[in-house]
């Protein structure tokens, strides 16, 4: 079980002890649209039970109020408003819930370093985890960001960019990383930078850049290390320039390295 499988698996497990498998009882700021089927009860009034679906114009109809506009409302504002409404002269002190019987069709798109991008349905509360897992996780080269765009609000705002620390969130179990994703999301997961290391070292091959800030060491590092015939104080760079290949000779361990950066260690004279 990787570990993105195991996150999945303990919010299932949080939802089934809780008896909140449903969005409505887990997520009261789901935000209601045209499509959505409503379950609405009023306590101790058995026979205001009411099943709607949320029309065209974003109203459903309501018993002894009639028309109510919950269109951009949560859950938790769409009971608040008929208990409002119902207490004006219908029932004191009205208790109301709302509960999400059908979700209307939602979608967000994933792509990147996923292996399996596209579109996928939504249904109703969906965290970045969730539709990770339905993409078919992350690739072997899967860097450590992950951007969620969301749509303008309203004409007056601006697109919104949300960025997800996969390295917190996979590796570490940061779960405040697990961003809830909402219909028209676009996100997008990078590759990681690459580099090369060849020469007189241990295990030569290509290597993930995993952290910021990776030294000519670390990098020597993750290759095992120098042979006994290194010459550690000839260590090269081949660097790409605007697109030309650039040499770095007798580079010092502390250098940082650079995505497509190739490191080679070259033999020892003596």
């Amino acid at each position: 079980m990787n570990k993105i499988t195991f996150f999945l698996v303990i919010i299932i497990c949080v939802c089934i002890c809780s008896g909140s498998v449903g969005y409505a009882a887990s997520s009261p700021d789901y935000i209601v649209g045209d499509g959505d089927l409503l379950r609405i009860t009023v306590y101790d009034n058995a026979d205001l039970l009411t099943i709607v679906r949320v029309g065209g114009e974003g109203t459903i109809l309501f018993p002894l109020i009639g028309q109510v506009k919950v269109d951009g409302l949560s859950v938790t504002s769409v009971a608040s408003k008929i208990e409002v409404m119902l207490a004006q002269g219908y029932i004191v002190s009205p208790h109301v819930s709302v509960f999400i019987e059908e979700y209307r069709s939602q979608r967000a798109t994933i792509m990147g370093q996923v292996n399996k991008p596209g579109l996928y349905e939504l249904k109703g509360y969906t965290t970045f985890l969730e539709v990770l897992s339905k993409a078919g996780d992350l690739t072997k080269d899967a860097g450590d960001k992950a951007f969620i765009k969301r749509k303008a609000e309203s004409a007056d705002k601006m697109e919104k960019t949300i960025v997800i620390d996969l390295k917190r969130l996979v590796e570490r179990g940061d779960t405040s990383q697990d961003q809830p994703i909402i219909d028209g999301d676009s996100i997008y997961v990078t590759k990681a930078g690459t580099f090369y290391v060849t020469g007189e070292v241990r295990k030569p091959d290509s290597y993930k850049i995993i952290e910021e800030g990776t030294t000519v060491l670390k990098a020597i590092t993750m290759a095992g290390g120098f042979t006994d015939k290194a010459s550690t104080g000839r260590v090269k760079i081949i660097r790409k320039v605007n697109g030309k290949e650039e040499l770095l000779e007798r580079v010092k361990l502390d250098v940082l390295i650079l995505p497509d950066d190739v490191i080679v260690v070259p033999e020892s004279f003596f």
